[in-house]
């Protein structure tokens, strides 16, 4: 079974990929609003970013 990959999305694809992009967009605002942590990926490893994160606390006592 032979498939092609297509570099660029069809037209449905990119307005859902749009959709999934603001809508992620937005409930990363709103956790900083709120000032909790989020877990994203970057550079292939998962990063912790927030004031709440769990480590970022440990030297406070």
């Amino acid at each position: 079974m032979n498939t092609k990959r297509k570099s660029t999305p069809s037209p449905e694809g990119q307005r859902q990929l749009e959709t999934l992009r603001q809508a992620v967009g937005k409930t990363l605002e709103k956790k900083r609003r709120l000032g909790q942590y989020a877990v994203t990926w970057q550079d292939g490893k998962p990063v912790v970013k927030g004031e709440d994160a769990p480590g970022s606390n440990d030297n406070a006592q």
